[in-house]
C-alpha cells in the first residue's frame, strides 16, 4: 500500500467524523450518516491493505 492511499484513507475517515460532528450538532441525520458511512468507508480501506501488506510479507 502506498502512502499516498493511507493518507486518503485516513483523511476519509477524519472527514466522516467531522461530518457526523456537525451533523449531530446541527440534527442533520443524512449529514451524520453520510459522516458515519465515510469513517466505515475509510476504516474498511485500511484494513484491505493491511491485510495485502500482510501477506506481501
Amino acid at each position: 500500500m502506498s502512502i499516498g492511499d493511507k493518507a486518503k484513507d485516513a483523511v476519509q475517515k477524519t472527514a466522516g467524523k467531522a461530518e457526523e460532528f456537525v451533523g449531530k450538532k446541527t440534527d442533520d441525520a443524512e449529514l451524520t450518516a453520510q459522516g458515519q458511512k465515510d469513517q466505515a468507508m475509510g476504516e474498511d480501506r485500511l484494513q484491505t491493505e493491511k491485510a495485502k501488506d500482510a501477506s506481501d510479507n
